[in-house]
């Protein structure tokens, strides 16, 4: 399988703050051009991230997306993503090769240089790091890394892609691009724009144009 994860990743989130649920946030995403999706329900009860991922598989699948599934392992393989997208407190990756075996991918959550160091000796196909920049779209312990430590963190973990995370906006993608990150994940500037699509297009293609090396 191809294990790249580049592009912008849409995490599409369950927070009541946003004016439309992850099933019509991924559908504007879509059709914007995102390059993954990301189920992020961290208030649904089961049977509704269910519902939601299933929706979503059958959606990306259409369009050609990847879709991946935020903690949630049983979900994430039950509806058919491509991959689970596991935090430093979740069940370990190690655990879900050894249960699923190459029948899905894993992203990992990392916020310090030794957490994403210690990802190349895990069984995972990409490494998120951040929050890069401020952000307030989901709570964290974390101060803002800042991109002298997103560029160390992609030169540690190579060859495994990164994806930066954390308060990205458009006018940030020309520098994030110069540290060599394969991906770029977002929940605010598409959950929360007026025009999910526009702002889902403006996203995919200046990062596209960041001169990021290719994947």
């Amino acid at each position: 399988m191809n294990t790249r994860y580049g592009g912008l990743h849409v995490l599409v989130d369950d927070d009541p703050v946003w004016n439309r649920d992850p099933v019509a946030q991924a559908e504007l995403a879509c059709a914007g051009g995102a390059q993954v999706i990301q189920l992020r329900a961290k208030r649904a009860a089961d049977k509704q991230a269910y519902l939601w991922a299933m929706k979503l598989r059958e959606m990306t699948r259409a369009a050609g997306i990847r879709f991946v599934v935020n903690d949630r392992f049983d979900i994430a393989l039950e509806s058919g993503a491509d991959a689970v997208h596991l935090g430093q407190e979740d069940i370990s990756p190690e655990e879900v090769r050894e249960l699923a075996g190459d029948a899905i991918h894993i992203g990992r959550s990392t916020h310090t240089l030794e957490e994403a160091t210690r990802a190349l000796f895990e069984p995972v196909d990409y490494v998120a790091f951040g929050p890069v920049f401020g952000t307030t779209s989901k709570k964290s312990p974390y101060t803002a890394r800042g991109l002298p430590a997103l560029e160390e963190v992609v030169r540690r973990v190579a060859p495994l892609p990164v994806v930066a995370i954390g308060g990205i906006e458009p006018g940030h993608l020309k520098e994030l691009g110069a540290t060599g990150v394969k991906g770029i994940a977002v929940i605010s500037q598409v959950a929360g724009a007026a025009d999910a699509t526009a702002a889902t297009r403006e996203l995919a293609f200046a990062f596209a144009c960041s001169g990021r090396p290719s994947s």
